[in-house]
């Protein structure tokens, strides 16, 4: 396709903290932005050059002079629609919410958007020596410059947090645990993930809640975003799909989860949860049909699992967690293997049909981006998908973080109702409060 758009480059040095950078960045403007972190190196996307909604029927592409509509497989007419907004070299931002998995695996009815992704008008890329400024003109490109040079990060007194309850609804959360137990001994889901949501009161300074937060949690990926209507920080545990591009697929499942509280117990704890029949049970099966999921997907016999059941550390919790990875098959694309692979196995269930019927039969409402997706999409075929946990939410007004525990046959009420308290302590305690109230563009 003839390219309508091509980016102005221009890279310069850059050694500052890529993180402190991201929540600087963030603090400077309004509007769209999307920033999202992976192990230390950033991209930064903000102001929409196209626009890609997913809805149940089709996707829609939104460009400042035309919009198109695409029908098929759900995720497959996100790619035709990137592919179709004619930029060349495009890099996408974006989320996917989890009611996308009630779509894929016809479980239920859904409203509203399933996904949303933007092609930025000006971007850019740090990897910690560098910066990569992209811009529809030399001017903007001028202009990222300029911002770089002054970049200040957000920072408040240590001792301004703002408090949640985290017991809020305890005893509802019991009671969904249990029936959940009971469904799974009925012979519904082997395995099903229950979450709750904690309000927080009052307006947050989300950039200076995601510096803190990012500086005490050691994610897999991170990310600040205002895009579609929500706003979000997070500090994901996990990937869903990471596809390279030339085709390597990988997925990192955690399942299995013990406090981590920096004490001389977090060892004892360790030790405690390689032992637990409950816990790494429900790990070999969620790694299982990670499995499974790229068989469909990839080359045969190109799907092996590494690092089995090692422990990783993730801000308050530390997890059981493997490496699932594959080479996709002639054919097949990024797009293909994100299907097969959302919702993540760790937070939906096993089967993944019936699991997700149980949320949301169980759940009081819909999920939206929690246990969803962040993803960047690249026009050479790669993606990275981020697991949407341990993250503040807002939208339409309410500010709210929510956790989940995996149900199985063995689980109890008080135990998983103590795990959702332990992954919330890695986003509560980084909450900081707004110097003046912020809103929505």
């Amino acid at each position: 396709m003839l390219s309508r758009y091509r980016y102005a480059e221009r890279r310069i040095p850059f050694a500052a903290d890529a993180v402190t950078t991201l929540a600087a960045l963030a603090r400077d403007r309004s509007g769209t932005q999307v920033g999202y972190e992976n192990r230390g190196t950033v991209s930064w996307g903000e102001d929409e050059l196209a626009r890609v909604e997913l809805h149940a029927g089709g996707a829609r592409l939104i460009t400042e002079d035309r919009e198109a509509e695409f029908t098929g497989k759900p995720l497959d007419v996100v790619g035709e629609a990137l592919a179709a907004a004619g930029i060349a070299g495009w890099r996408a931002y974006g989320w996917a919410a989890f009611e996308l998995a009630h779509v894929l695996h016809g479980t239920a009815s859904v409203a509203g958007p399933l996904a949303c992704l933007m092609i930025p008008r000006k971007e850019i890329r740090l990897d910690g020596t560098s910066a990569l400024l992209r811009a529809t003109s030399e001017s903007e490109v001028d202009e990222l410059a300029e911002r770089l040079a002054v970049a200040v990060a957000p920072g408040q007194a240590e001792d301004e947090r703002v408090v949640v309850d985290l017991d809020h609804d305890a005893a509802a959360y019991r009671a969904m645990v249990a029936a959940a137990v009971g469904a799974i001994r009925a012979g519904e889901p082997d395995k099903v993930i229950l979450s709750r949501a904690v309000p927080v009161d009052g307006e947050l300074d989300l950039a200076a809640t995601y510096l803190a937060g990012r500086r005490g949690n050691d994610p897999a990926r991170s990310y600040l975003l205002r895009l579609g209507g929500w706003e979000m920080a997070g500090f994901s545990p996990e990937i869903v799909a990471r596809v390279t591009p030339d085709g390597r697929v990988r997925t990192q499942p955690l399942a299995g989860t013990r406090a981590l509280d920096g004490d001389a117990l977090d060892v004892l704890r360790r030790e405690e949860l390689y032992r637990d029949a409950k816990e790494v049970f429900e790990h070999a099966i969620s790694v299982r049909l990670a499995a499974a999921e790229l068989d469909e997907v990839c080359v045969p016999d190109s799907v092996g699992v590494s690092e089995f059941m090692s422990v990783r550390e993730r801000g308050s919790v530390q997890h059981l967690g493997s490496d699932v990875a594959g080479v996709l098959a002639p054919g097949k694309t990024a797009w293909d293997a994100l299907t097969v692979l959302f919702p993540a196995v760790t937070a939906s269930g096993i089967p993944k049909a019936a699991a997700c019927e149980a949320i949301g039969r169980l759940e009081s409402g819909p999920r939206g981006l929690y246990s969803g997706a962040v993803l960047t999409a690249d026009a050479d075929g790669s993606l990275d998908a981020a697991l949407v946990l341990r993250s503040v939410f807002r939208y339409e007004g309410r500010t709210w973080l929510r956790a989940g525990a995996g149900i199985v046959e063995q689980s109890t009420p008080d135990r998983e109702f103590e795990e959702t308290c332990e992954k919330l302590r890695s986003v509560s305690r980084f909450l900081v409060p707004a110097l003046t109230p912020a809103a929505l563009p």
